[in-house]
């Protein structure tokens, strides 16, 4: 059983919280692009196959890409679950989501759906995802409690997140593992894996809702030290 990390990165301000979730002590880093960087360079880094393979990714899954962009990965999970798979994009900036929208209709990508979700709810439908697949954005969660408590329901019941960040403080667009560990473990998931992974810039780490989901004012919030 994993032990709820007290994680440690740079200090920064707090974020407000308006409702019964409590802040996150950590600073968020700003959405500056919906490209990470370009295709081609990932691709012959063998990014998102190695990510896809490490996350146990297969063909009739079906899988959320949770601050999808241009779209980057939504196409080659759509290619790698296949015609009886699905694959759901989401997106926050509705710019964006349209633009991959088109992306998705001009090469007609039949198995794939593209969603608008907001800051704290990713709005997807319940016990759907065997994945959910969160690359370089989890540092730009404003309420990242909120946000997971919100996601929880949408998984199947053997479901997985899969985040993948660079390991540096939030405000430097990037998740410190022991900080998005605790902040994970605070709304009920396990991490049931982790490991470096340089192809994508960082590491991969996975986790799988256990128990209950607790009520958003039995929260505890991460400390920022």
């Amino acid at each position: 059983m994993l032990l709820l990390a007290v994680a440690a990165c740079s200090n920064g301000p707090k974020q407000a919280s308006d409702g019964p979730f409590p802040a996150a002590d950590r600073p968020v880093a700003n959405i500056v692009s919906p490209r990470w960087s370009n295709e081609q360079d990932r691709d012959s880094r063998d990014e998102a196959q190695q990510v896809m393979a490490k996350a146990g990714i297969k063909p009739d899954m079906t899988v959320a890409d949770i601050g999808a962009g241009e779209g980057y990965y939504t196409v080659r999970l759509a290619s790698r679950v296949g015609k009886g798979g699905r694959v759901l994009a989401e997106d926050i900036v509705a710019s964006v989501r349209d633009s991959l929208a088109e992306r998705v209709a001009r090469e007609r990508l039949d198995n794939v759906s593209v969603r608008l979700g907001t800051p704290s709810d990713p709005k997807l439908p319940a016990n759907s995802f065997d994945r959910v697949l969160m690359v370089h954005m989890y540092h730009e969660i404003g309420q990242p409690y909120e946000f997971l408590w919100r996601l929880r329901p949408s998984l199947k019941p053997a479901g997985l997140v899969v985040v993948v960040d660079a390991n540096r403080p939030t405000q430097h667009h990037g998740t410190p593992p022991a900080l998005l560990r605790c902040e994970f473990a605070a709304v009920g998931y396990t991490q049931v894996g982790r490991e470096d992974m340089p192809s994508a810039g960082g590491y991969l780490a996975l986790f799988q809702a256990i128990g209950p989901r607790p009520d958003p004012d039995a929260i505890k919030p991460c400390l920022n030290r």
